[in-house]
């Protein structure tokens, strides 16, 4: 068994990592409440604009902008949103894993001929995919950190730019979907190109009277010119904020549970403590007793 100064010491780190974790969990928490706020108000906007397309799609039945034209896909690039920092759980494994297997199965074919880009936003899924030899494209760091309308639109104006130039024929997202502080669900979505998916219950609807039908003003194109993009940059937005509601809760989760194991450790150190000091004041009666009946004798 330890000696008593061993386990003094370790019961003292032990609170003082419990510490630590309990703070960065009250950190996260705060942050995961903006980030929270941030979603609750994007949500109907976003929603709105798909709607919006949804039913100009239904009124004009043809390819309505460059963005939205389904190609041979021959060039991909996959976009993994991870975060910067660790001690978050396997919310970074996870995706970074998931990339690996879009790029192994799916698009394997591209991958052979070497026709797969990997962008990486955030440092820990870059770090991963790098240590197992992937080749990264491009790494930015300071999406994540704090995530804005002018960043986010910066990074998916680039996005749009490189698929409307034909660069890529396919370009795939992969980023953790906030369920709750405790849940966070892996998606793998297809930014470009956008399909605005269109129900068959929907597409009876183009054959309604003329009355209901939409009257665009200035004009179809203008409108489509103006929300399509408008609708992708949006998007990106909130998958930015869905990856970093996540990441927050995701680190919650992890602190938290860092903090109970923490608490039973150091139970058991105190235990451990107590019966360590209680065998050395037994043995320390023992021989005042033995050395008190050697002196009788005596």
């Amino acid at each position: 068994m330890a000696n008593l100064k061993e386990i003094r010491t370790r019961i003292n780190t032990v609170v003082s990592t419990k510490q630590i974790t309990g703070a960065m969990k009250m950190v996260s928490a705060a942050k995961l409440r903006k980030a929270q706020d941030a979603i609750i108000m994007i949500h109907p906007y976003g929603e709105k604009l798909s709607e919006l397309l949804s039913n100009i799609k239904i009124q004009v039945n043809k390819t309505l902008d460059p963005y939205t034209e389904k190609r041979s896909e021959e060039k991909i690039l996959i976009v993994l949103v991870t975060s910067n920092r660790g001690l978050c759980g396997a919310f970074n494994l996870n995706s970074a894993k998931k990339a690996i297997e879009l790029v192994n199965d799916k698009f394997k074919e591209q991958f052979e001929r070497e026709n797969v880009d990997i962008a990486c936003i955030g440092k820990k899924g870059a770090d991963y995919l790098k240590n197992k030899g992937y080749k990264i494209h491009s790494l930015d760091q300071e999406l994540t950190e704090k995530v804005t309308f002018e960043k986010a639109f910066k990074f998916s104006e680039s996005l749009m730019s490189e698929y409307s130039e034909g660069n890529y024929d396919r370009i795939e997202l992969i980023f953790n979907r906030f369920k709750n502080a405790a849940v966070q669900r892996l998606s793998v979505e297809t930014f470009l190109p956008l399909s605005l998916h269109v129900n068959e219950d929907e597409e009876k609807e183009e054959n309604k009277p003329e009355s209901e039908e939409y009257i665009f003003e200035p004009s179809i194109d203008y409108i489509i010119q103006e929300l399509i993009p408008l609708f992708l940059k949006t998007q990106f937005y909130q998958v930015l904020l869905e990856a970093s509601a996540s990441e927050h809760g995701a680190r919650m989760t992890a602190m938290h549970k860092a903090s109970d194991n923490a608490d039973k450790i150091t139970r058991e150190l105190k235990l451990n403590y107590n019966k360590a000091r209680q065998s050395l004041i037994t043995n320390e009666l023992i021989e005042i007793v033995s050395g008190a009946d050697a002196l009788g004798k005596a």
